[in-house]
């Protein structure tokens, strides 16, 4: 089954790091994503610009508006996401767990919906 482990963080915490502390958990985040390929558990994984670049659209009754950043304010924002294969929850919440960034995020581990026409 997969699941989606979704990275919520303080950007300001994030951005507080030192360069060398920066460097230092983007690659252990990649070395993790390794490990997860080896064991069969990668699927995809991909960290996000700062909120400042996002633009949250609408479309209601066939208008669109777009707003700039993110949907919700709020102290933590979506940073990034690994996409993971997973026996179950209680496996996929233990791969989330071992995310470098959960050191400094919060990790939201979220089944995927197969969606099937009918």
């Amino acid at each position: 089954m997969r699941y989606l482990c979704l990275v919520y963080l303080e950007e300001a915490k994030l951005n507080a790091l030192s360069t060398g502390e920066r460097a230092a958990i983007t690659n252990e985040s990649l070395d993790y994503n390794e490990e997860l390929k080896r064991g069969g558990h990668f699927l995809a994984a991909q960290a996000l610009q700062d909120v400042s670049a996002a633009t949250t659209l609408q479309l209601r009754n066939g208008k669109l508006s777009t707003t700039d950043g993110p949907f919700a304010e709020t102290k933590e924002q979506l940073g990034g996401f690994i996409l993971i294969e997973a026996r179950d929850l209680n496996e996929a919440i233990q791969l989330g767990a071992s995310i470098p960034m959960a050191r400094l995020a919060k990790i939201e581990v979220r089944p995927v919906r197969e969606l099937a026409k009918t």
